[in-house]
C-alpha cells in the first residue's frame, strides 16, 4: 500500500505538524538556491520568533534575494522592473532578519555557499559560514542531525518530483531509506517547476508532509542574464578551442559561461568566423594556442556533465553540439537556477526530449567515486571550466574568499571538478578569469604574485585563461608556470609581477617577457573584437535578456557608478563632467527618462542627472 503524505493548505498548520513531531529543536535543511520551500521556512521562522523556547537551526546554501535597493539610482533602476525581472518570488524571512541584524539567538543560519558578494558586510553570516566542498555537504547535514528537510517539488500524475534540486536531497532520502538518517520531508508544491527525470523522480511515500495550495505558488527566482564584455568573449573564444569533439563539458552560470557556450556555437555553426576571430586574438600571442587546440566543427558532439545545469547547455543542444549520449542523457546536472526563459523552455519541452536532460545527485556529478569504471568511460576528454576571482603567478586559484577571511561566495564544486579533472585520463581543469578588475575607481590586476587565501592550491594547477590567452601549467616547473602566467597578464602589470618573481628567486634574473606578450591591453582586445560586436557576431547578450533596450544601455553606466560610489572625489568629477554641454543620443535621452531624471524636480535630482549623464557618456563603446 502506498503511503500518501499528509496534505496541508496552510504553511502555519504544516509548521505546527513539524513541531509536534520533532519537538522544539529543529535542525532544518533547505536545498541550495531555487529548491527552498520558502513558505514552510518562513512559517518555522515565525514560530521561533514568537516562542524563544524553539531552537531553529537552518542549514542551506545560496540564499536567493532580490537586489537591495540601497542607493537612490539603484532604486530608480530596479524598482520599476523588479517583478518583471524577479517575479513574485517570496522573500525569505531569515535573510531579511539576518541582513538587518535582528535575527534572535534561537535562530541560527549556517550556509556553505553565498550569493556572490551579498554577505560580505554581515558579521553573523560570515561567522556562521561553513566551508565545505559541495560533495561533502551531505556529511555535514548528517553530522549535525538534520531532522527536517523542506523543499519545493512539482508533480505529474501523482508522482512527486524534486525538479531543480536533487543535488543533496536525493542522497539525503537514500540515507534515510538505509537507516542512516531520520528526518521529516516537508515538501511544497510549486507548479512552475518543470518535471525533470533522473534522481529528481521520487516515490510518493518519500514525502511526509505536503503544502499544496495554488495560492502559495509563486514565480521561480529568475537570474537575469548579465552583459558579456569583450574580455569575456575573448575568454570564451580561447576556452572553446579546449573543448574536444566526442568529449565532456562542465560550465557554470554567468557572463563567461555564456561566452563559452556562444563561442562553441560559433565554432560549430559559423566556423570561418570563429577561426577568423581566434586568429585575430592569437596572431601575436602564442600562449593562447599552446599545447592543444581544436577549431573544427563538432561531429560526434559533446556530453554535458555539470554540477549546474545552465542555459548554455540548452543552447548547445539546440545547435546540435550537446548530443553525445551517456545512459540516454546528453546532460547530467545536479541543480539549476536560471532565467525565466530557461524554465519556460523546460516546462514546454516534450517529455521525451526533456528526458535527455537528467538531474542527478551531486555525489554523481562532482565525484568519480561510486561506479568509477562507468564514470571514467563516460567522462572522456573532459573540459571542466570554472571561473575565479584571482590567480597567483604560481597558479594558486582564489574563487571564494578574500585574504582577510571574508567569504565572497563559497568553494561549491570547484575543488571537486579540479580534482576530478586530474584524476581522469585526458581531462582538463580550466580556470577562467578576467585579467583585471575595477576596485575603488582603480584598475588592478587579477593575477597577483601572492595572496593570503587560496581555493585551489598551486599543486593542482592546470590551465588558466584570461582574455589574453591560455596558460598551461600542469606539470610545469615554477619558472615555466610563472612565465606562462605573465604571458596572459595585463601588460600594465607585467613588469611589477616579473620583478616580484625575480626578487623571490623564482625566475632567472636575465629572463624577460617576449615582445609577443607585451601588448595585452583592453584596447588590443577592443581592436580585435569590436567589429564583430558591431556586426552582431559577439553580442552583449548572446542568449537574450529580460532587460529592455533602454535598461541594457543603462547597465554599463550603472556598473561605472557602482565603481565610483566608493569615492566622493570620483563622483564629484562625474558631476563636473556632466555639466559639460553635449548632444545625447536618443538612447541616452531615453535612459534619463527611464530613471525619471530627464526633468529634475530638485537640486538633488539635478545632481543625479549630471552624474548619470557623465556615466552614460563614459560608457559609450
Amino acid at each position: 500500500m502506498t503511503i500518501k503524505p499528509v496534505i496541508h493548505t496552510c504553511s502555519d498548520a504544516l509548521a505546527s505538524a513539524i513541531i509536534e513531531q520533532t519537538g522544539k529543536r529543529i535542525q532544518l535543511a533547505l536545498p541550495l538556491g531555487l529548491g527552498k520551500a520558502n513558505h514552510i521556512a518562513n512559517a518555522l521562522v515565525e514560530r521561533a520568533l514568537t516562542d524563544d523556547t524553539i531552537h531553529l537551526q537552518i542549514f542551506t546554501a545560496l540564499t536567493l534575494e532580490r537586489p537591495e535597493l540601497n542607493s537612490e539610482l539603484k532604486r530608480r533602476f530596479f524598482e520599476p522592473a523588479l517583478n518583471r525581472l524577479f517575479g513574485d518570488y517570496p522573500d525569505l524571512a531569515y535573510a531579511k532578519l539576518l541582513r538587518a541584524g535582528r535575527l534572535p539567538q534561537n535562530i541560527v543560519v549556517n550556509e556553505f555557499f553565498f550569493q556572490a558578494g551579498q554577505w560580505l558586510k554581515i558579521p553573523k553570516a560570515q561567522q556562521n559560514y561553513i566551508p565545505v566542498n559541495y560533495s561533502h555537504a551531505l556529511a555535514c547535514l548528517l553530522d549535525n542531525g538534520v531532522n527536517v528537510l523542506a523543499q519545493l517539488v512539482t508533480h505529474d500524475g501523482g508522482e512527486y518530483n524534486l525538479s531543480c534540486n536533487p543535488d543533496i536531497t536525493a542522497d539525503l532520502l537514500k540515507a534515510r531509506r538505509e537507516g542512516h538518517a531520520r528526518f521529516i520531508f516537508a515538501a511544497q508544491i510549486n507548479r512552475q517547476l518543470p518535471f525533470m527525470f533522473g534522481d529528481s523522480q521520487i516515490q510518493a511515500q518519500e514525502v511526509d508532509l505536503l503544502l499544496d495550495n495554488p495560492n502559495a505558488d509563486h514565480e521561480l527566482y529568475s537570474a537575469p542574464k548579465r552583459p558579456v564584455s569583450l574580455a569575456d568573449q575573448a575568454i570564451g573564444l580561447h576556452a572553446a578551442r579546449l573543448v574536444r569533439d566526442g568529449g565532456t563539458l562542465q560550465i557554470g552560470i554567468g557572463s563567461i559561461g555564456d561566452a563559452v557556450s556562444h563561442a562553441l556555437i560559433l565554432r560549430h555553426k559559423h566556423n570561418a568566423i570563429f577561426r577568423k576571430l581566434v586568429d585575430e586574438l592569437t596572431s601575436r600571442n602564442a600562449a593562447a594556442c599552446n599545447d592543444f587546440h581544436d577549431d573544427e566543427p563538432f561531429q560526434e558532439g559533446i556530453y554535458g556533465m555539470s554540477e549546474m545545469f545552465v542555459d548554455g547547455f540548452l543552447r548547445l543542444a539546440e545547435n546540435g553540439i550537446l548530443k553525445r549520449e551517456v545512459d540516454g542523457a546528453v546532460l547530467h546536472g545536479a541543480f539549476f537556477v536560471e532565467c525565466r526563459d530557461f524554465y519556460q523552455r523546460l516546462r514546454e519541452m516534450p517529455a521525451k526530449e526533456r528526458a535527455h536532460f537528467q538531474m542527478k545527485a551531486v555525489s554523481f556529478t562532482n565525484e568519480i567515486f561510486g561506479d568509477e569504471l562507468n564514470k571514467r568511460r563516460a567522462r572522456v576528454k573532459a573540459s571542466f571550466i570554472n571561473n575565479a576571482m584571482l590567480a597567483t603567478l604560481r597558479g594558486s586559484i582564489i574563487s571564494d574568499a578574500l585574504e582577510n577571511g571574508a567569504v565572497v561566495s563559497g568553494v561549491g564544486g570547484q575543488y571537486n571538478f579540479v580534482a576530478q579533472a586530474l584524476a581522469l585520463d585526458d581531462a582538463f581543469s580550466i580556470i577562467t578569469l578576467n585579467a583585471t578588475r575595477q576596485s575603488k575607481d582603480e584598475t588592478v590586476s587579477n593575477i597577483t604574485w601572492s595572496y593570503g587565501h587560496e581555493t585551489i592550491p598551486w599543486h593542482l594547477r592546470d590551465k588558466v585563461i584570461t582574455e589574453y590567452g591560455v596558460a598551461n601549467l600542469r606539470g610545469k616547473s615554477d619558472a615555466q608556470a610563472i612565465a606562462a602566467m605573465l604571458a596572459i597578464a595585463d601588460s600594465r602589470f607585467q613588469n611589477d609581477l616579473l620583478e616580484k618573481a625575480k626578487a623571490a628567486g623564482k625566475i632567472d634574473p636575465d629572463w624577460f617577457i617576449p615582445e609577443a606578450y607585451r601588448h595585452n591591453t583592453p584596447d588590443h582586445i577592443k581592436k580585435k573584437l569590436q567589429s564583430a560586436r558591431k556586426a552582431g557576431t559577439l553580442p552583449v547578450f548572446p542568449f537574450g535578456t529580460d532587460f529592455t533596450e533602454t535598461e541594457q544601455r543603462l547597465l554599463p553606466a550603472m556598473a561605472l557608478l557602482k565603481q565610483k560610489s566608493h569615492s566622493k572625489r570620483a563622483l564629484f568629477h562625474l558631476f563636473i563632467n556632466g555639466l559639460i554641454p553635449v548632444d545625447l543620443t536618443a538612447a541616452e535621452t531615453a535612459c534619463l527618462a527611464r530613471m525619471q531624471l530627464n526633468k529634475p524636480a530638485s537640486l538633488k535630482e539635478y545632481g543625479y542627472q549630471k552624474i548619470l549623464t557623465a556615466a552614460l557618456l563614459k560608457s559609450r563603446e
